[in-house]
């Protein structure tokens, strides 16, 4: 079994991140994971952490992707598989969504994203052939989107500074019949490898690794070890 870590934060680019690419990959090949899906959060705290103006000129996309860049080189030499995704928040609310397979023209446009919001956002996003898993829905400050927006939720968060109430996302995800993903939603040496999914065939790129979500043919992690929420 292939185990993957599907929610993941560099201090390259998330203010909150406290891990750089070469301790994120030694911790998760070292824990026997074979792959990773950088999930840097895409608002505008990010933005003001990297100096960056959401409705200015250049390749903002390009600078948001520098963890994910650098995760993926220091995965190249460690032996580990390295995809690219993002945590995005719109400015209607607290809430974090997931984004697997997408291209970089989505978000090229970062202030008409934030003040998008999700209604209006997700049929561009699934136009595109991307997938939104909304992340810790019952966490507090967050309300689950109205289900036609997801493609799926995470129904376990394994970050231990926070209560995501797992319980009632899985209840939701069974309810409205959407993908159930798990996280380790690592920011830290401490949360490394304390959730994930396990497949039995390891995806060659970001598209094929977000068709494989969308395929739910995967078991959920929680450290290490397959378990049933």
């Amino acid at each position: 079994m292939y185990k993957i870590e599907p929610h993941l934060h560099t201090t390259h680019v998330s203010r909150c991140g406290r891990l750089e690419a070469q301790e994120i990959v030694a911790g998760y090949k070292a824990a026997g994971y074979s792959a990773l899906i950088v999930t840097d959060h895409f608002n505008r705290t990010t933005f003001d952490y990297l100096g960056l103006d959401p409705a200015g000129k250049g390749d903002r996309v390009g600078a948001f992707l520098e963890g994910y860049r650098r995760v993926r080189e220091e995965g190249e030499r460690q032996g580990l598989r390295v995809f690219k995704g993002a945590e995005l928040r719109f400015d209607e609310c607290e809430n974090d969504y997931l984004l697997y397979g997408w291209a970089d023209e989505l978000l090229a446009e970062p202030e008409e994203i934030f003040r998008m919001g999700i209604a209006a956002f997700s049929p561009i996003a699934r136009g595109q052939g991307a997938l939104l898993i909304q992340a810790h829905p019952y966490r507090h400050g967050c309300t689950p989107a109205i289900a036609r927006y997801l493609d799926g939720v995470e129904v376990y968060n394994a970050n231990p500074r926070h209560d995501s109430r797992d319980a009632l996302a899985v209840h939701y995800a069974q309810e409205f019949g959407l993908i159930g993903t798990a996280g380790s939603d690592c920011h830290r040496t401490e949360d490394i490898a304390r959730a994930g999914i396990g497949t039995e065939r390891l995806p060659s790129d970001s598209m094929e690794m977000m068709r494989l979500l969308r395929s739910r043919n995967f078991r959920l992690l929680k450290n290490g070890e397959v378990f049933e929420p």
